[in-house]
């Protein structure tokens, strides 16, 4: 069988007929005719849900923002990214191949005219994007036989969770006809999550958690409705939360978490802006009587690994894992 298989691609090449060679994911999305139509819930800028129909999958794909592209990465997607924009960091490293072939724009926040020029069939985005001052409505790109798709926890759910992180994820499986390997990401969350709080329902005190960052006046807090919130409950402690996610500075003195996340804007990477942000808390006078000062309990998360995080989702939940439950190792 071999020499035969060696001798017909011997043939072709002596006749000019070079064989393509596909990829798996692409093999799979371009033999699915009997998949589609399938369609996806998803949101307007009036944060209502719409229904979304998917002829086939998409071909031309306008991403931005950090975990509309490394989803689309972490899939296995590249060849559908026409242009990408948006990124708050470098991709995660096992992503860079993939994202070294995509169309990345320099313009953080591309106009209607760039996303127009670049013919896309699906634009993938948060839910700022769809504000006015930005691209508009989706109903103007749906008028343009353009579909749209934005990210839950972007700020279109009504609350945020780490099952509108998972559903984001599942519902681009659905759309691109992926969905072993979507449902693959999602399982190892799920698995991680469930690890870790049937190790933590064995500890006699669940720790009392606040996730916070520094407002112009007092702090902001991560409450229930937000993800970070969500991740630690999860996780099976005790969330520290507040009025209006809000507390005044003596507020945040009187509530005395054991342990404190401070969320900061740099990458998830970045030693010296996880620092900063730790020493904001740990070197002010006012915060030295705080338990979780105290105990050297107060760490750094960053904002990509906990706000509408995509992929990063997981490593969100090990940042959190590890300061929560620091005796037990959960990599």
């Amino acid at each position: 069988m071999k020499k035969i298989l060696l001798v017909l691609l011997a043939v072709l090449l002596l006749s000019g007929c070079t064989p393509q060679i596909e990829t798996p994911i692409k093999e799979e999305i371009e033999n699915s005719d009997s998949y589609y139509p399938v369609t996806i819930t998803t949101y307007n800028f009036a944060k209502e849900p719409i229904e979304v129909t998917f002829d086939k999958a998409p071909e031309k794909v306008f991403a931005v923002y950090q975990n509309s592209i490394e989803t689309l990465l972490a899939l296995g997607l590249e060849d559908y990214i026409v242009a990408a924009a948006g990124l708050d960091q470098d991709v995660k490293p096992e992503y860079q191949d993939g994202f070294n072939k995509i169309n990345y724009l320099t313009e953080f926040t591309p106009d209607k005219e760039t996303v127009l020029m670049s013919q896309p069939d699906l634009i993938l985005s948060w839910y700022s994007y769809f504000s006015e001052k930005n691209l508009g409505d989706v109903d103007f790109f749906h008028e343009r036989n353009i579909n749209t798709y934005i990210m839950q926890n972007s700020g279109a759910a009504a609350k945020q969770s780490l099952e509108n992180e998972y559903t984001d994820i599942l519902n681009l499986g659905k759309i691109f006809n992926v969905q072993e390997k979507a449902e693959e990401i999602v399982a190892q969350m799920k698995t991680k999550v469930e690890t870790i709080s049937s190790e933590a329902k064995k500890m006699d005190n669940s720790p009392r958690v606040l996730v916070m960052e520094f407002e112009k006046e007092g702090v902001r807090v991560y409450g229930e409705n937000t993800l970070g919130g969500d991740m630690v409950k999860q996780l099976g402690a005790e969330l520290v939360t507040a009025n209006e996610n809000k507390m005044s500075n003596e507020e945040f003195i009187q509530s005395n978490p054991e342990v404190i996340f401070t969320v900061y804007f740099g990458s998830s990477s970045s030693i010296a802006d996880a620092d900063a942000a730790i020493d904001k808390v740990v070197n002010d006078p006012r915060y030295q009587s705080l338990s979780a000062v105290q105990n050297n309990r107060v760490y750094a998360i960053s904002l990509g690994e906990m706000y509408c995080s995509g992929t990063r989702t997981l490593d969100g939940i090990l940042r959190l894992a590890n300061g929560i439950y620091p005796e037990m190792d959960f990599e």
